[in-house]
């Protein structure tokens, strides 16, 4: 594994622990950005504990770097729908290309641990 690859999976453990953490104990923003969206507050729950889930996988991919690429496929796909999502509200790019930027993230841990992927344990 290697360095760019940890700092790369370090950064998104900490946006999904926070961002994950924050949509399923409905912080006002989420609620809020949710509503807006025009999707049901119990999708926001739904996409924390995705966020959450993600986020461990990705905590053990510090032992298992197959673990790293299953998921940023999983968060990436995540990411990707909720640019989309935002487009689709006509959002300002301010809004929408937070998602797109963490898309690409996980593209990079992805493509960073794509040879690991049969490896998992």
């Amino acid at each position: 594994m290697t360095i760019v690859s940890i700092v790369v999976q370090s950064l998104l453990v900490a946006y999904y622990v926070f961002s994950g953490s924050a949509k399923v104990a409905g912080a006002k923003y989420w609620t809020d950005m949710f509503a807006h969206l025009g999707l049901p507050q119990w999708f926001r729950v739904v996409t924390g504990f995705v966020q959450l889930l993600g986020a461990a996988a990705l905590v053990v991919g510090y032992w298992y770097a197959g673990a790293n690429a299953w998921a940023g496929i999983w968060l990436g796909i995540t990411m990707l729908a909720a640019f989309f999502v935002h487009v689709n509200a006509k959002d300002p790019i301010g809004k929408s290309s937070p998602a797109l930027v963490f898309a690409v993230l996980n593209a990079v841990v992805i493509s960073l641990n794509a040879s690991d992927m049969t490896n998992l344990f």
